[in-house]
């Protein structure tokens, strides 16, 4: 086997890890953000609402549709005579908590960068494609074929929540 096809299928090998690396990244960051957003706050599901570490409860206030996102609110006056006011929350309206609706690969942030994943995998296969066509030893054929076959698989399954799950673009207006 030659030394270009060893480097072509090291590389193109590197490129698929390191878009499953960013995809882990990506959700490990969105994770700790949900978190430190949510420092100290309980959500109970079954109600529908969070709960602060002094005990007040913040109810939903606003849908929005657009972003896929549910704001809770606590009571104003409440948050505005409590004593850890200074460290929870700025707002004269009441403390503020963001939930969103959609898993992080549905998020804006999650599509993004697995869309960058794909790339980062289309970019392996078509580096053993064009190493394929240039040598056609069997063994190295066989081996560039069966990493390829790898990439086709990794590459349906990133595609797969990004084709369930439109991107929620507006709709074209006509052209006057």
């Amino acid at each position: 086997m030659s030394a270009e096809v060893a480097l072509a299928c090291g590389y193109a090998a590197f490129l698929v890890v390191g878009a499953f690396v960013l995809e882990w990244l990506s959700a490990h960051t969105h994770r700790r953000a949900l978190r430190f957003r949510t420092a100290g706050f309980a959500y109970l599901p079954e109600h529908d609402h969070w709960v602060c570490p002094e005990g007040e409860q913040l109810w939903p206030h606003e849908f929005d549709r657009e972003k896929r996102l549910v704001r809770y609110r606590a009571r104003a006056h409440v948050c505005n005579a409590c004593p850890s006011k200074s460290r929870c929350t700025d707002s004269d309206h009441g403390r503020e908590v963001v939930r969103p609706l959609d898993p992080w690969p549905h998020s804006e942030a999650g599509r993004f960068h697995r869309v960058i994943a794909v790339l980062l995998v289309l970019l392996a296969g078509l580096v053993l494609v064009a190493e394929g066509v240039r040598h056609h030893s069997p063994v190295e054929a066989v081996l560039l074929l069966g990493l390829l076959v790898a990439v086709g698989l990794a590459a349906r399954w990133l595609l797969h929540d990004l084709r369930l799950h439109p991107a929620n673009f507006p709709a074209p207006t006509p052209s006057s």
